[in-house]
Formats: C-alpha cells, structure tokens, sequence
C-alpha cells in the first residue's frame, strides 16, 4: 500500500496517515495480521517525524484498527470492534451530511454518492 502525505492538505499529517491506514484495511490492502512498519520506519519513508506516525498508531489502536505487540510491532487488527465506531460514524456522518445540506445537496445526491464511495471501498456491487 502507497501512502501519500499532502502538505498542502488543511488536516494534520497524523490523521492523513490514519485515515489512509483505515482505508487500506477496508479495501482489503492491507489484511488482517499483517505487520505495519515501525513508526521510524515509516516516518524515515514519508519524511515526517516519527511522533507523528506514533500518534496515528496510537490513535489506530485507541480505534481497534490496529494492535500494537511488544515484539511484533504494529499489526493490522483480527476483529474491528464496533462499538466504538458506530458513535464515531454517527458523529462523521451527521456532519458530513449537515455540509452537503449547506452545500445544497439532495437526499438522492447524498445518498447516491455514499452508495457510490461504499462500492469503491468494499469492491461490491451492492
């Protein structure tokens, strides 16, 4: 998996680096189990400092996207537990759905781009 940080981006780098994290685990680029760099690793590759990696990790874990071992490292989680997600989904979702509103989207429009961005990510046609 290639991840690309863009300076010009507003978001911090951490949660680019997540968010991409996040998106290679549910394309299926990156597999449950698989070991991720260390963060000096990963920061040496991308050019960014190392704290930087390890709060993304850090919030991963927090998230259950990842598991961090002493001896392996950081490793792409056997089971996203939900709970968690599910409050934080809802929060994204109200807002990205009170933008669209301001931005003068419709309900087909909304809907039809979630549909669209949901068989981008899984790969499905339903």
């Amino acid at each position: 998996m290639i991840i690309k940080i863009d300076t010009l981006d507003t978001s911090p780098i951490y949660e680019q680096l997540r968010d991409q994290i996040v998106i290679g685990i549910a394309s299926k680029q990156l597999k449950a189990g698989e070991a991720l760099p260390s963060v000096r690793r990963l920061g040496a590759d991308l050019g960014i400092n190392f704290h930087t990696v390890n709060k993304a990790y850090t919030a991963l874990c927090d998230e259950g996207y990842i598991e961090m071992d002493r001896r392996k490292g950081a490793l792409v989680a056997e089971n996203v537990t939900a709970e968690a997600f599910n409050s934080q989904l809802s929060r994204k979702m109200k807002l990205a759905t009170a933008e669209a509103i301001c931005h003068g989207m419709s309900r087909a429009e909304v809907m039809s781009l979630c549909e669209s961005l949901y068989r981008e990510m899984s790969n499905t046609d339903s």
